[in-house]
């Protein structure tokens, strides 16, 4: 884990989030260093992914603190745009535009964003699905790919807007067993980079690999942080042992 001189990049305190009278997150604190890598787990309904949507802004929080990069996240057009080129985001979904080919969906953002004149946006682009593997899938539309392939193509679209910091929710979860590595390769490859990056997922395998921290999340609640060494080995909490035991024996 990297410190940096100004302290975390991303930093939570206190953070509350209900929808309806549904609590989705329960006074959660958290701070990720620059270029740490961090894996989030827990049941389903814990509240992993409200937790990083959050820290991108796609759900607002009602109660508590977060800060991205320096700066505090609210409604203003600055936080959001800050925040919108700061982070990027991969879904369980891909949403990739499906009318467009893999080289358009890599350089829509780039050239609104930044403007960057389309030869500019192109040559990152093919950059980028290099990085990923598929620079031979750039002029296909999304439906002739694999879910695998699909899922690079959004990885590397994230990669384009060059954020600092990487959200995934989930990756891998709507992809077919065989795609699955395919993309946790990618995503290994990517944590070498030195990319500060969170990651929702069931992967232990990936985890233990990659991880700095692990986080266990259950009803809205950071139940438990540790390094993957002490995480799989001897988990504190029971909650945390019973959850192990389910998804390794699974």
């Amino acid at each position: 884990m990297q410190e940096t001189a100004n302290g975390p990049v991303i930093k939570m305190q206190n953070v509350s989030k209900f929808f309806g009278t549904f609590q989705a997150l329960n006074d959660v604190s958290l701070e990720v260093s620059q270029g740490e890598r961090l894996v989030v787990c827990g049941p389903s309904g814990s509240g992993k992914s409200t937790l990083i949507r959050c820290i991108n802004r796609l759900e607002k929080h009602e109660q508590g603190d977060i800060e991205v990069d320096g700066v505090r996240l609210n409604d203003s057009a600055a936080s959001l745009n800050a925040i919108r080129k700061n982070v990027g985001m991969v879904f369980q979904q891909f949403n990739l535009f499906p009318h467009l080919t893999v080289i358009d969906n890599l350089t829509l953002g780039p050239m609104r964003a930044y403007g960057l004149s389309q030869a500019d946006a192109r040559a990152r682009a093919m950059r980028y699905l290099e990085r990923v593997r598929i620079p031979d899938q750039a002029e296909k539309l999304p439906k002739q790919l694999s879910g695998g392939q699909q899922q690079r193509v959004a990885i590397a679209r994230s990669l384009c807007m060059e954020p600092r910091i990487l959200l995934f929710d989930e990756p891998t979860s709507a992809l077919d067993p065989e795609m699955i590595t395919e993309v946790l390769d990618v995503m290994v490859e990517l944590a070498e980079t030195g990319m500060t990056m969170i990651v929702v997922t069931h992967e232990m395998g990936f985890a233990r690999k990659v991880a700095d921290r692990m986080v266990f999340m259950d009803a809205g609640e950071i139940v438990e942080v540790a390094k993957p060494d002490t995480f799989f080995t001897s988990p504190k909490s029971e909650r945390c042992r019973d959850f192990l035991q389910k998804i390794i024996n699974h």
